[in-house]
């Protein structure tokens, strides 16, 4: 079996048996690189030595591509500031290893992997692996700091999955003029762009795959930004509602090529957003944070120009509804002041919306919930976290 063949089956059953794995790995642009010992990746590419994924097993490979991937998540190049940069990609390595060992997948041979990292953030395993180092050496502690800084030019080999060939001490150009190339070539735009690109299709594989229960053990704690609520909410809300705005077909108005045969064919809508929003007005809800609600509604409308919102009012008992559609002004009148019971809303889009995809409910999270869960997307807007019998929650923490 070639390399090529491996790397497209790894891919394959990295997406049946391990899918948040597997989809990320599918994302990343892969690029042969026999100047590398073994592989590594910068977050938007992944460059392997074909010599290597010959040698090893398909499942050694899945782990090469799982590896790989988790690397793009965690980010790790642009985390390392001042710290070492081998000993950061080495107490990465450990954190990957460990979660993909975790998650059931075979580790290779002479990849890092010890126990006691399970569970860990890649932050406090560097800073074990530091003191290991200053605990096991006769020097002093600012000795031994520089030393450690110091190793990064000395070009240490295997030290990890992922360490490079040592640079030729003839070669034209010096590891510290590679790196600074290194650094030129990821700020620019194209590269920018690139990882802005890559940081959107992350968000979007997470939420996904967190819907759809898929996503790996310990991914909280090996990345725990995902799973925070100290995010820019606006920023997490409208990603999510982009995730939802798509690319579909409507007969409003009818593809007009076959019109006049009489056929009637759907045409191409462009970003549409067909969403429903649920406004609790309750009177728990007070006028600014109302007024919060109502605001997110308007930036909606005014963000997508080929939009059909289905926008419901309730407390204990719907209050109004109305589909808006573009072009039209977002009036109407705000009733209720009651107690809150969020069960009216799901009944009401089950009895009267056809195909919902999404619900996005702005309230204070006060009230009586529906224990069933729904088929489509749910998220909950509050101002502070409250538990939720399904869907997500995101937390209002600047309004």
């Amino acid at each position: 079996m070639t390399y090529q063949d491996k790397i497209t089956k790894a891919k394959a059953k990295l997406m049946l048996e391990h899918p948040y794995f597997g989809t990320v790995a599918s994302s990343l642009t892969l690029e042969k690189n026999n100047d590398i010992l073994t592989f590594t990746s910068d977050g938007v590419k992944m460059r392997y030595n074909s010599e290597y994924l010959d040698k090893i097993s398909l499942e050694e490979v899945e782990f090469v591509m799982a590896n790989g991937a988790m690397h793009s998540v965690l980010k790790h190049h642009e985390r390392v500031n001042d710290r070492t940069k081998w000993l950061w990609q080495t107490a990465t390595d450990y954190v990957v290893n460990a979660m993909l060992v975790k998650n059931g997948m075979h580790l290779p041979e002479y990849a890092y992997f010890e126990e006691k990292f399970d569970g860990m953030y890649v932050e406090e395993v560097y800073e074990m692996l530091r003191a290991e180092m200053m605990d096991n050496s006769d020097h002093s502690m600012e000795q031994e700091t520089e030393q450690i800084k110091d190793s990064d030019e000395t070009g240490v080999e295997n030290l990890h999955m992922q360490k490079e060939h040592t640079p030729d001490v003839n070669a034209e150009e010096t590891e510290e003029e590679q790196n600074a190339d290194d650094k030129e070539e990821a700020n620019t735009p194209e590269n920018k762009e690139e990882q802005e690109e890559m940081k959107e299709r992350l968000e979007q594989i997470f939420q996904k795959l967190k819907r759809q229960g898929n996503l790996p053990k310990d991914l909280d704690m090996v990345v725990p930004e995902y799973f925070s609520h100290k995010v820019d909410w606006r920023e997490f809300l409208y990603g999510y509602i982009a995730s939802h705005a798509k690319t579909s077909y409507t007969f409003t108005p009818p593809n007009m090529k076959f019109l006049y045969r009489g056929i009637y064919l759907p045409s191409m809508s462009s970003d549409l957003l067909r969403i429903i929003v649920a406004i609790d007005t309750s009177g728990s809800v007070d006028e600014a944070l109302l007024s919060t609600f109502l605001g997110e509604v308007s930036s909606m409308m005014q963000q997508y120009p080929n939009y059909e919102i289905d926008l419901i009012t309730a407390d204990a008992k719907i209050q109004s509804f109305k589909t808006f559609l573009p072009g039209e002004p977002l009036v109407y009148e705000i009733s209720g002041g009651g107690g809150t019971d969020f069960r009216p809303v799901f009944e009401y889009v089950d009895r009267h919306i056809d195909y919902p995809t999404l619900l996005i409910y702005f309230t204070d999270g006060e009230g009586t919930y529906p224990q069933e869960e729904v088929s489509y997307d749910v998220l909950w807007v509050m101002p502070e976290s409250k538990e939720v019998p399904f869907g997500e929650v995101v937390v209002l923490d600047a309004i």
